[in-house]
Parts: C-alpha cells; sequence; structure tokens
C-alpha cells in the first residue's frame, strides 16, 4: 500500500492542486492539518483525503511524527511525504518510488542540488542548507557523505523505514528532518537521493523568518551532536583549551627566563583555560562511556 502524506498549515491555497496531483500515484492520501484557520480541511475531505486535525498547531515535527504513527499503524508498504505549499510537484512522485525498484534503497530523498534547478535556489539559501547538511553529518553515527540535501520535505521510506523511524521520531520543529536521518543512520537503512525541483516564487511558503528557522535548526542539531556524540563535542574543545593554556604558560615561563618579566596576568589565564579544558575534555570522555554504554544495552536489547 503506497501512503502519500503531508503536512499542511493554512494551505487552503494549493492543498487541492497538490493531493489531485498525488492521488494517481497513491492508495491512500492523508493530510495531517496542523491547527489551521483556514479550509485546509475541509478542501481536502472534500477531494476525499483522510485528514487527522491538529487542534493546536504542533509544528512541521509534530505534523511529521503524526504521518509515521499513521503509516505504521496502517503498515504501509510505502510512505511518501510531500509539502503541502505547492512548492513540490508530485509528478516526481514516481521517480521517488522507483527508486525502490531499481536499487537496495530504504529512504528516498528528493534533492535540489542534484540538476541544473539548484540555480534557482536562492544563494542565502544554499549557504544556510550547506551548513545545516554539515551539522546533520557531523551528528550521525554513520558518515551520510552522500547526502547532498538534509533539509528536503520531500521524501520517501519503505516498511523497513517506516518501522525504525515512527517509534522514535521525537522532535515536534522543523529539525525534525534531520532527526530522521539520524535515526536513518543508526538503523543502518540506505539513504538514495533523486534530483527535484522546487519553487521559490511562491509567496508565503513559510510563516517564520527562514534565518530565525535555520538558526533554530542548527541548535537542534548542536544539541543531537553534544547527546550523541558527546567525546566530539566536549573533548575536542577541551583539548584545545589544554592546549592554549599550556603554550600560553609557557610563554610566561619563556619571557621570566629570557626577559626577567613575568606575565602574571597571563600565567593566571593559561591556569584558568586549562582547567576549564581539562574539566570539558573531563565531562566529554564521561560522557561518552555513558553514551556507548547506553548504545551497548540497547543492542543487547535488540
Amino acid at each position: 500500500m503506497i501512503l502519500i502524506a503531508m503536512p499542511a498549515y493554512n494551505e487552503e491555497r494549493f492543498i487541492a492542486k497538490t493531493i489531485l496531483g498525488a492521488k494517481r500515484y497513491s492508495d491512500s492520501i492523508l493530510v495531517v492539518d496542523d491547527g489551521s484557520s483556514d479550509l485546509t480541511s475541509e478542501i481536502s475531505q472534500a477531494l476525499g483525503a483522510n485528514v487527522i486535525v491538529h487542534e493546536i498547531n504542533k509544528g512541521y515535527g509534530g505534523a511529521l511524527k503524526t504521518i509515521f504513527t499513521e503509516a505504521f499503524n496502517q503498515d504501509a508498504d510505502f510512505l511518501v511525504i510531500i509539502d503541502a505549499d505547492g512548492q513540490h510537484n508530485p509528478e516526481e512522485i514516481p521517480m521517488l518510488l522507483n527508486s525502490f525498484k531499481l536499487s537496495s534503497c530504504d529512504l528516498v530523498i528528493g534533492s535540489r542540488f542534484l540538476n541544473s534547478a539548484k540555480k534557482s535556489i536562492p544563494l542565502y539559501r544554499k549557504f544556510g542548507m550547506k551548513i545545516l547538511d554539515t551539522a546533520t553529518n557531523m551528528a550521525a553515527s554513520k558518515c551520510m557523505c552522500s547526502v547532498s540535501d538534509s533539509q528536503s520535505g520531500f521524501r520517501a521510506y519503505n516498511k523497513k523505514a517506516i518501522r525504525a523511524i515512527a517509534p522514535n521520531l521525537s522532535g515536534d520543529d522543523m529539525s525534525a528532518g534531520s532527526e530522521i536521518l539520524l535515526l536513518a543512520s543508526e538503523a543502518g537503512l540506505q539513504l538514495c537521493e533523486v534530483p527535484i525541483k522546487v519553487r521559490y516564487d511562491i509567496e508565503d511558503t513559510s510563516s517564520e523568518n527562514p534565518v530565525k528557522h535555520g538558526l533554530s535548526v542548527l541548535s537542534k542539531i548542536v544539541g543531537f551532536i553534544s547527546f550523541k556524540k558527546p567525546l566530539y563535542f566536549f573533548g575536542l574543545p577541551g583539548g584545545f583549551l589544554c592546549l592554549l593554556g599550556f603554550l600560553a604558560g609557557l610563554y610566561t615561563v619563556g619571557e621570566y627566563h629570557t626577559a626577567g618579566t613575568f606575565h602574571y596576568v597571563v600565567f593566571l589565564l593559561a591556569i584558568l583555560i586549562m582547567v576549564f579544558g581539562m574539566l570539558l575534555f573531563t565531562s566529554g570522555l564521561i560522557l561518552n562511556s555513558i553514551v556507548r554504554l547506553m548504545n551497548s544495552n540497547n543492542h543487547s536489547i535488540d
């Protein structure tokens, strides 16, 4: 069974076109109306879509959690998630689904960076998305070097991916897209990409400032890194500070021997920096041991 789902928040202008375009490729259409105040639900129901309504706006991640839970409960063979705001082209859905037949993919990402369409992406968006791609890759348990568009909302999942992600997705905000890839990485899922085109000429597709949105997602991903890779997050800065403090201390001792001048302030700062660095490094080691122990217990339970 192919389930095509779309999170929707006040999308009465484009939801009909998206549903009608997606219908021909699906066995069932699911719209998660995330607290809309317009006619999103009414239009979707009139066009035969199954609609789940959130009484309050839970955010993009909250809508995705509802979608994955529903796909899991319906035992869907494939799940395609597409934006309801008209930016994605439903005609490209078969391209994502065909990837499951042509290769051993578990999760297919529609990437904006695999064809000439990337030229239409505003420069500030490209810059921001590459930062988020890098941060997501740093947080992953395995390298996702082949992923060129970690923030794409146009994706397809097979049953294995649905079962790996549905019970574990936790975030309610826009960082859910990155969290899904991290869960896929931990589960050893095979990721593939196909080129897609995205429209940027549609006004008001996002209710949030893009800079604020990007920083919010980045802060969540940094949180993932600190939790999943504490040695990387705390240990490296700690080691750097220890080295910096050592060099500063060495400088003051050298100055004292060569010029007879002892720089008390620099020496005290060097000691403080070294102590702080050692605390960070030690914290990284301890937290890393705890994470490894937790992962080991989880594998034992599995």
